[in-house]
């Protein structure tokens, strides 16, 4: 069952970098008494998550944190090492870039898929949420190989 606006989100472990090791973070801790955009992308580095995805949150960050947004949460089924590599390459330094290595959270919120077609095995379908508390406020799945509802601005305007 997919996630929907209403839903708290499920309890999971997740990682991120942490003076230079990967360190477990909870989504309690990321999102509990806290408004989060939370988008995630199918994998780091791959084209149109480099090119466009990302970049766009970068670019629009701060006007992001200026709606009363505590911060933006990148995630992708990668591990730390490779999402704070690929946050300093995009120099997202305003964001949290976050690996959830296993999928476990991507499947308890019923957004994965399947690019095994593409090298990839299981990953996250590209998607961006509003958290606030842990509960989907907004949340906005894209069509497959789009880049539409799930992009910065489509957030900005949401806020």
């Amino acid at each position: 069952m997919t996630i929907k606006e209403g839903d708290k989100l499920p309890a999971a472990t997740l990682h991120m970098m942490q003076d230079g090791r990967p360190a477990a973070v909870t989504t309690a801790d990321l999102f509990g008494g806290k408004k989060v955009v939370l988008f995630a992308v199918p994998g780091a580095f791959t084209p149109t998550c480099s090119q466009t995805h990302l970049p766009g949150y970068v670019v629009n960050a701060d006007a992001i944190k200026a709606k009363g947004v505590d911060s933006i949460v990148c995630l992708s089924v990668n591990d730390a090492f490779v999402m704070d590599a690929w946050g300093q390459n995009a120099n997202a330094e305003e964001l949290s870039m976050v690996g959830d290595g296993n999928g476990d959270f991507t499947k308890a919120l019923g957004l994965e898929m399947d690019g095994s077609s593409f090298g990839l095995g299981s990953r996250s379908q590209r998607y961006a949420m509003i958290v606030e508390d842990g509960t989907v406020t907004k949340l906005a799945i894209e069509a497959p190989g789009k880049l539409d509802v799930s992009a910065a601005e489509a957030v900005l305007q949401a806020l």
